[in-house]
């Protein structure tokens, strides 16, 4: 069981896929190692605790990057001024949705969003840390609800007596 959690979590921990790619692997692709130890609920119960925990340690860690990151000194005079430009065009978005836009933005369930840049956009835009960590644990908990929804209609096609997957596997 503890090789199947690994396997959960490690795939959650994959950068720009997160719980968008360890639902499904864990759903339909290892579902006879994974999913008759854990359950479904199970399944998808690691990978959104894991989820929620990424976001919540990249926005702390970033902190410890950023200090790291501006004792460089071409960092400090290249990439910092775009991101100070690129924070103060966000702002007045920030001041507008707050914490609700991070949740939809982290909630999107395609690539490149989620926790990982949710938590850098909130850190870089001084985003509160409780308002974050709400935010983080709406748009992840929507994430994986949208993910699991499409994972089960895809299970329910793919096991379907009259599926085309299945009738082109007979032939």
């Amino acid at each position: 069981m503890t090789k199947a959690i690994f396997k959960l979590v490690a795939t959650t921990l994959i950068p720009g896929l997160e719980l968008r790619a360890s639902i499904p692997v864990g759903l339909l692709v290892l579902r006879e190692e994974i999913r008759t130890v854990l359950g479904g609920a199970g399944v998808v119960g690691v990978c959104l605790v894991a989820n929620v925990l990424l976001g919540m340690a990249v926005f702390e860690a970033m902190a410890l990057v950023e200090k790291f990151l501006l004792r460089i000194g071409w960092f400090k005079r290249r990439i910092w001024p775009i991101l100070e430009t690129k924070r103060e065009k966000l702002r007045p978005l920030v001041a507008k949705y707050g914490a609700w836009g991070v949740a939809v933005f982290i909630g999107i369930p395609l690539p490149g969003t989620g926790a990982y840049a949710g938590a850098v956009a909130s850190y870089l835009l001084r985003l509160d840390r409780r308002r974050f960590w709400l935010a983080n644990a709406v748009g992840v908990l929507c994430a994986a609800a949208a993910v699991t929804a499409i994972c089960f209609a895809l299970d329910a096609g793919l096991l379907a007596e009259d599926s085309l997957i299945r009738r082109l596997m007979i032939k």
